[in-house]
């Protein structure tokens, strides 16, 4: 079977978890290419088009796997490969983005959504549609020593360090929420998300005394994800699927939106220490390796005579 992931590479790159799918994929015996899209806003997307034709001119493909609503719409206005979509968050949850996701979802073959809440948003027919969140590579994302993380990245052996779960310069991810909450904590640090190789994340999930979420939106957020893999206690408000990760996960916290009751819960979640999350990751079945089973069955029911 040859799939082509059409992904956005506007970040100088695909986004590592489509990566990490990809190469899953790979190791469940699928012949994977990816195509990267190269433009902003609708009409960057869709200059993608002629682009696209030519390589499915020349490559024998079965099937096209989108990551993004916009991916989805401009893969969908070739007629000869039927098309996947996967819908992640921001192109459900932004307004301004929703009516080309929900034309793409019509347009699309098969529609997957990362959590329930943008399924029902998006109004996609039941039928061709499925809620599945990407997986975690759990063998890197997996506890290791706080003392040998914070040693291999620097971090001081002795402090309290928060983990934000994104850059600071990201509006969606809430940073000035976080920041008066961690204010409210003497002596605890905020470490900033950003410009790290994967492996440098997870030594941070593993060197922190927790994580911390306060996204305005989300879809499935793979810094949850994979801090549970890393045993990770996690203080989120009520964002994406947040909830039903955390559920049943001691040393997790779902709170309100609020500086003091934040503080209140890492305090609680820092004087946790381990969790149970590897436990969670395992019962959702979120391992890389179970997400590529599922979707090569999806794959294989599109591409089934019938």
């Amino acid at each position: 079977m040859r799939v082509l992931i059409v992904a956005s590479g506007n970040g100088g790159g695909m986004a590592p978890f489509v990566e990490e799918q990809a190469e899953a994929l790979r190791k469940a015996g699928v012949e994977v290419r990816l195509f990267l899209v190269e433009g902003h806003g609708v009409m960057g997307y869709l200059r993608n088009l002629t682009r696209l034709k030519d390589d499915l001119n020349t490559t024998l493909t079965h099937l096209i796997h989108c990551h993004y609503g916009l991916c989805g719409l401009l893969a969908t206005l070739q007629h000869r490969v039927p098309v996947v979509t996967t819908y992640h968050g921001s192109d459900v949850n932004d307004p301004k983005v929703l009516p080309f996701s929900r034309l793409a979802a019509r347009r699309s073959r098969f529609n997957i959504f990362v959590s329930t809440r943008l399924a029902s948003r998006c109004g996609a027919s039941r039928s061709r549609s499925a809620v599945l969140p990407c997986g975690v590579d759990t063998s890197l994302f997996r506890p290791i020593s706080r003392a040998e993380a914070r040693l291999q990245l620097g971090l001081d052996p002795s402090a309290r360090y928060v983990l934000f779960a994104g850059a600071f310069a990201n509006a969606v991810k809430n940073a000035p929420l976080a920041k008066a909450a961690v204010a409210l904590l003497p002596g605890v640090k905020l470490l900033e998300l950003s410009g790290y190789s994967r492996r440098e994340v997870a030594l941070l999930m593993n060197a922190a005394d927790v994580l911390l979420m306060t996204s305005h939106s989300e879809g499935s957020p793979q810094v949850v994800k994979e801090a549970l893999a890393c045993a990770q206690p996690v203080v989120s408000v009520s964002v994406g699927d947040v909830p039903l990760l955390l559920d049943g996960v001691e040393g997790c916290h779902v709170v309100a939106r609020d500086p003091q009751v934040i503080a209140s819960a890492l305090v609680r979640a820092m004087a946790t220490g381990r969790t149970n999350g590897p436990g969670r990751v395992a019962a959702l079945e979120l391992d890389n390796a179970q997400v590529a089973q599922k979707l090569l069955s999806i794959y294989k029911n599109i591409l089934a005579p019938k």
